[in-house]
């Protein structure tokens, strides 16, 4: 059993750790793979590890440092991403202002390419990019005991993958209970998509499966249910994809769930049969569509054939039980707003329970960046370096279609609305239906215009009454019904001034859904959109 005393230390102790492994996490259920990964490796160095993880916006860089410091560590390192790299940075100047002594070192995706561009990468003292299972450990050993590399920028080493020492064993009870774990059968991906930091990578490597489901066994043994694969391509190898679904079906429990990333036109039926045995609110897709323009996937290197894809999906929705997130990538080069809506129509027609509406992020190293002249490709310079304008999309156009992505999430995939999406999606273009209703919240929404945040479920009822009854015209007592009934089912009680004359006063409690990490799919689950 792992010696957990070394990890997510509290802050009240005070204790000296040669090495600290860091990073700032966006959530709390977040935990880091990355650093367990490198605690794993550390081989002999290991009692004088510790990890240390925050999050971003809990305590300020002031605060971190302080406890930092407490360790009194000789070497920090960090793991460094799109959503942490400018409150890394910060620390990373402090804790050189306070204790120059402590070498830092930086690791991760964000600092593996363009890397001496970055005001984080002048600051610290060593760099890996790409792989550092193997090389951090190594670097930690010269830095200790010599002779310190030379140069400051180092090519991670990317070993077999039988020699790297598997983490799992490193997740705390507290993870168990109450995070999501991440795991990873497989490391790097066959596919070229030009958006993607996998691109970058010649192939897939998988790790050895009878070792991987031992390590999972041992965590399940401790009480793990909430796994989240990580794997780009899960679906890949069909014959390691069927034994993986199989070691948990033959652990199904009410409280188990599963996250995985597949390929859309990739599902034999070998796959389908295993699939369908999951029962209602064990298994969620994360399915990339992206894009339904052929023309754009052939400029941006994506193979997907669209056809089977429409296939796969309908049958996931229709015969299995699993709870499917689909993702739809807008400003890619070449695509209009009308292409990106005839797509969105497309998908928006089979009804899957969530459609992720993502911008565009120019992330470092990968070859999107060769469109940037052809294409009018402008992106902004700070993180998440999203695009700002195409050749074929407007400014002004992007930041409508960047407000309509935020109220989507909050009215339609939240699944507080099933009965009324229908009457809000009426129309003979559903992008189109949305697009309007997005602009009107915007700039005329009462309580809600000029605003995408800290948005109230009472706010948003009170919104769709108003456009749906004035500006829609229809039936408001259909409207006022079908509000609710969402807002009933929702579980929420805070009796919206459009339904407070419905309302009861001291409704009765809604139970809350088993599985711990499946409020939004249960959400959707309890009322489908006819």
């Amino acid at each position: 059993m792992a010696n957990f005393d070394n990890i997510n230390p509290p802050s009240t102790i005070q204790t000296n750790s040669t090495i600290v492994l860091c990073t700032l996490n966006a959530k709390y259920i977040h935990a880091s793979l990355g650093l367990r990964y490198l605690f794993a490796n550390m081989g002999d160095l290991q009692p004088q590890t510790r990890i240390c993880e925050y999050m971003i916006n809990r305590k300020s860089p002031q605060e971190w440092a302080n406890e930092l410091i407490a360790m009194n560590p000789r070497i920090i390192g960090f793991g460094v991403y799109i959503w942490n790299t400018v409150q890394t940075c910060e620390l990373v100047k402090l804790l050189k202002q306070l204790r120059p002594d402590i070498t830092i070192v930086l690791g991760g995706p964000e600092v593996s390419h363009e890397v001496m561009e970055q005001d984080i990468a002048q600051q610290s003292d060593f760099i890996i990019t790409g792989w550092g299972d193997i090389s951090f450990p190594k670097l930690c050993h010269a830095i200790l005991h010599g002779p310190k590399p030379l140069m400051k920028v180092l090519a991670g080493e990317q070993p077999p993958l039988d020699d790297i020492q598997l983490p799992y064993a490193y997740y705390t009870d507290e993870d168990l209970a109450h995070r999501l774990l991440y795991v990873e059968a497989s490391r790097g991906c066959p596919f070229k998509c030009e958006f993607c930091i996998s691109s970058l990578d010649k192939t897939a490597w998988a790790f050895d499966l009878d070792l991987f489901l031992k390590e999972l066994d041992v965590l399940y043994q401790r009480g793990a249910r909430n796994f989240k694969f990580v794997d780009r391509t899960f679906n890949l190898k069909i014959d390691a994809s069927v034994r993986i679904m199989k070691f948990f079906l033959d652990r199904m429990t009410d409280d188990l769930f599963l996250h995985f990333e597949v390929i859309p036109d990739h599902l034999p039926d070998r796959l389908k049969e295993m699939i369908a045995k999951f029962p209602p609110g064990s298994l969620q897709f994360e399915v990339g569509i992206q894009t339904f323009n052929v023309d754009v996937q052939k400029r941006i290197s994506r193979k997907q054939d669209n056809d089977k894809t429409i296939t796969n999906l309908k049958w996931l929705l229709n015969v299995s039980n699993a709870h499917l997130h689909t993702d739809l990538i807008f400003g890619l080069p070449g695509e209009s707003m009308q292409s990106f809506a005839d797509g969105f129509d497309k998908l928006y027609a089979l009804e899957p329970h969530e459609i992720q509406l993502g911008i565009l992020k120019r992330l470092r190293g990968t070859p999107i960046a060769k469109h940037t002249e052809a294409h009018g490709m402008v992106y902004d310079p700070l993180p998440p370096y999203q695009v700002r304008q195409t050749a074929a999309v407007n400014e002004a156009d992007m930041t409508r279609f960047a407000h309509m992505a935020r109220y989507w999430d909050l009215v339609a995939n939240s699944g507080r609305f099933n009965a009324t999406m229908p009457m809000l999606m009426q129309a003979v273009s559903p992008f189109s239906a949305f697009m309007t209703f997005s602009d009107w919240l915007w700039e005329q929404a009462p309580q809600i215009s000029g605003r995408t945040n800290a948005i109230t479920p009472e706010q948003l009822v009170n919104a769709l009454h108003d456009y749906l009854t004035h500006q829609r015209k229809l039936d408001e007592h259909q409207v006022t019904q079908a509000l609710l009934l969402d807002y009933l089912a929702s579980g929420a009680r805070a009796r919206p001034e459009a339904l407070r004359h419905l309302m009861p006063k001291f409704p009765a409690p809604i139970a809350k859904p088993n599985r711990q990490h499946g409020q939004r799919q249960a959400q959707h689950q309890s009322s489908q959109r006819p």
